[in-house]
């Protein structure tokens, strides 16, 4: 039977993670992520991000009235080339896929 170590416990100076190392087997018995930190925003920017935060709403919501404005005119459009297409263009019948082999 193997004799037991002492585990070596060992903190990641770049993340600050633990680790826990069985030096006789090499390996990691276990592991303890790094703690999170809180996002480094400055309180005076804070009226800075929100009104940011605003025009960027303002923005996509400006985007979409106009779209939704304009959704008839374009379908309408489309309806149009799609027409003038079936007229000029001959009918044809369709290919199915059992009529190709």
């Amino acid at each position: 039977m193997a004799k037991k170590s002492t585990p070596i416990e060992v903190v990641c100076p770049c993340c600050q993670s633990k680790l826990v190392i069985d030096s006789e087997l090499a390996a990691v018995l276990s592991h303890t992520p790094p703690p999170k930190t809180a996002p480094d925003v400055d309180i005076s920017d804070a009226a800075r991000i929100l009104a940011e935060q605003a025009r960027r709403r303002e923005d996509k919501f400006r985007e979409s009235w106009e779209a939704e404005n304009k959704k008839e005119d374009v379908l309408a459009r489309k309806f149009e080339e799609g027409l003038k297409k079936a007229r000029e263009g001959p009918a044809e019948k369709p290919v199915r896929d059992f009529d190709l082999e």
